[in-house]
């Protein structure tokens, strides 16, 4: 395997070791957990905003072709608009690249369902009950006719990652109180509040309906049988944590320069991989985030990073740091609530699948930031 093979094997040796006798990908430090609970923090509270928005353009904005108020949330004023124009806001445009991520790579039930029988069957209903009075759209129905339907799934992935994201911002904001009152004092414990929250949501429907006139329109109905763990959180993982997109401006699409792959399973862009640098640079998606995480830090994080050399001079890289070790923890949750077996198992041929499950993570990861932060305790 690549894992046996690599210049890193030994490193990567180690993790999967840590991990068997109950750590995590990222190792133990006071200030690992300083930064992956600090910035879990901010992160939840974003994430509650762009799930808000999500859901409230898959439910208020669907078959909208030019929804110029789509960030308000139904709530259009002069003064939001003023503020919405000089950028003081939320950036929910980076919630729009990772499920538009999630929609290109696709996986798990919600990608299949958007191309099943009964999907279309749904959507067509719900896309003639909106255009039925509108003659232009009528029309270019007729002559395209499956770009209303295209956008119906785009919809559908709006409402998943919106309802995918309202379940992690409250477990980040209630892992937050639990490091407040002192219950959560190590990253083990991170990893296993993430990992009881993922169990505990596993089965959650995903359903998503819109309302038409007087109608409401079930078209992803909760006999579809899609769920929170396999059908979101697990694409999500695979399409924004691995794959997602090349960055605009940092690398060349044109085919002829060969800067990016050629076959899509091979793209390596995701929070797990980035280059923490170009991150405050115009074109980056993650820039968006970063920005947005700067205004819910908690004090002790603010404090660490003002005491690091440059101070608040390199926030966002910061930021984006401290991000990608909460995300290797999220990932190691994700890791432990999939195993085959429990990972603390005794029984000899349980422990080998799971070393062998364990180490098809590892040539996942072998070209991401994991090795950089195995060493790497301060900023």
């Amino acid at each position: 395997m690549v894992v046996a093979r690599s210049k890193s094997s030994h490193s990567l040796a180690d993790i999967i070791e840590r991990i068997e006798s109950g750590g995590a990908l990222l190792p133990e430090s006071p200030t690992n957990l300083i930064e992956v609970v600090g910035v879990l923090k901010s992160y939840g509270v974003v994430l509650g905003a762009y799930s808000r928005n999500l859901e409230f353009i898959a439910e208020n904005q669907f078959l909208v072709l030019f929804p110029f108020f789509k960030y308000f949330d139904g709530d259009v004023s002069t003064k939001k608009l003023l503020k919405h124009w000089w950028h003081d806001r939320i950036n929910y445009e980076f919630s729009e690249y990772c499920m538009k991520a999630m929609l290109w790579h696709g996986g798990g039930g919600l990608d299949q369902y958007v191309d099943s029988c009964e999907f279309i069957d749904r959507a067509q209903q719900a896309i003639q009950a909106k255009i039925k009075s509108n003659f232009f759209i009528r029309n270019l129905s007729q002559i395209f006719p499956n770009f209303l339907l295209e956008q119906v799934r785009m919809s559908c992935y709006y409402s998943a990652l919106g309802q995918f994201w309202t379940v992690m911002s409250d477990m980040f904001l209630n892992l937050s109180d639990r490091y407040d009152n002192g219950e959560i004092k190590t990253i083990q414990d991170v990893v296993n509040h993430v990992k009881a929250g993922l169990v505990n949501n596993a089965a959650l429907p995903i359903t998503y309906a819109v309302k038409i006139g007087d109608c409401t329109y079930e078209i992803i109905p909760e006999s579809a049988g899609l769920q929170f763990l396999m059908d979101t959180a697990v694409p999500y993982v695979e399409a924004v944590f691995f794959k997602s997109f090349p960055f605009m401006g940092t690398v060349s699409y044109n085919a002829q320069a060969r800067q990016i792959p050629l076959e899509q399973e091979r793209f390596s862009y995701g929070a797990l991989y980035a280059d923490p640098l170009p991150v405050g640079g115009g074109g980056i998606p993650p820039t968006l985030l970063m920005q947005d995480m700067t205004h819910y830090l908690p004090e002790y994080l603010l404090d660490f990073y003002r005491r690091s050399l440059r101070g608040e001079s390199d926030m966002r890289v910061k930021i984006c740091i401290s991000f990608q070790k909460s995300m290797f923890c999220v990932t190691t949750a994700a890791i432990l609530g999939l195993a085959p077996h429990e990972i603390n198992t005794q029984d000899p041929k349980e422990q080998e699948e799971n070393r062998k499950y364990l180490e098809g993570w590892m040539d996942k990861l072998i070209e991401s930031r994991l090795i950089s932060f195995q060493a790497c305790d301060v900023l």
